[in-house]
Order: structure tokens, then sequence, then C-alpha cells
């Protein structure tokens, strides 16, 4: 049996342990994408995957281009904005029925995800959303990820 270089030898536990580490963030993310709703933080994602919180915030925002806490406010928003599309619940309702406890960071991140407060987008988007299946009105609205939405330049007169 022939060995390989010390870099082929070294590389392949390496290799694996990076196969190991992807796959504890997918977990992550999937438990972030069906519990959007219950209280997470950071530090009870690691505890479920055997990472620190740090470990697990770095990695994640490498493989995901965002932090995990990022990643768990979008999800909210996104469900958030559904809901205000609907119309039939108030913003305060929203706030709560997508695990947000603070209705001032709510709005603050759906503003800046979204480009404007969720009472101005719950107008707007039951108007604009009108006869529209609902299917497309998600993909047409989807908030921008990993960047804040753009600022409407003022106009002078």
């Amino acid at each position: 049996m022939r060995w390989g270089t010390i870099g082929q030898v070294s590389s392949t536990p390496a290799a694996a342990q990076r196969l190991r580490d992807l796959a504890r963030l997918r977990r992550v993310r999937d438990r972030i994408d069906r519990e959007y709703a219950q209280p997470l933080d950071v530090e009870a994602l690691a505890r479920g995957v055997h990472m620190s919180a740090g470990h697990l915030s770095r990695e994640f925002r490498a493989a995901y281009g965002e932090p995990p806490y990022g990643y768990l406010m979008t999800r909210r928003i996104e469900r958030a904005m559904a809901l205000l599309r609907r119309g039939d619940l108030s913003v305060t309702e929203v706030c709560f029925a997508v695990g947000c406890s603070s209705l001032g960071t709510f709005s603050t991140r759906f503003t800046e995800l979204v480009g404007m407060p969720p009472s101005t987008y719950r107008r707007l988007a039951s108007e604009a959303a009108a006869g529209m299946p609902s299917c497309v009105a998600r993909q047409v609205t989807r908030p921008v990820r990993n960047r804040e939405a753009p600022v409407a330049e003022p106009h002078l007169a």
C-alpha cells in the first residue's frame, strides 16, 4: 500500500469534518425554517447541534451569507409579509404571530428589509395583490436578503 503526501492524508479528516459541519448548519437552517415563530436564539440553536454560539454564527454566515439571527428575522419578515397581505390581522397581531416579542424591533427590521413600515406595506399590498394568486404575490413581494432595501431619494422641487 502506498501512502500519499502529508497534505493528502491530513486533508481527508478536515474534509469529513467540513461535511459534518455543513450537515449541522443545514439542520439549524431547517429548524429556523420550521420554528421561526418560536422563541429561538443563537445559543439555543448552537446547543442543538453541539457547537458554540460564536462558531455557529461564523460558519452559518460563511455558508449562507448571513448570521443565524439575520436568517431567522428574514424568515419572520417573509411570513409577516404574507400575513399582512391577507389584511385580516393588525400589525401588532402579525408581529407576535411570527415570533417577535418587540413591536419596535419588528417594525425596524421590517422597514430595513422591505423598504417601508409594516402598516404601509399592509395597506399597499392588500390593494396591489387583489386578484393575484398568493404564490405569485409571495414571489413578487419577497424581501431583499443580505442587504438593506434601497432608500428612496428625496424629490426636491
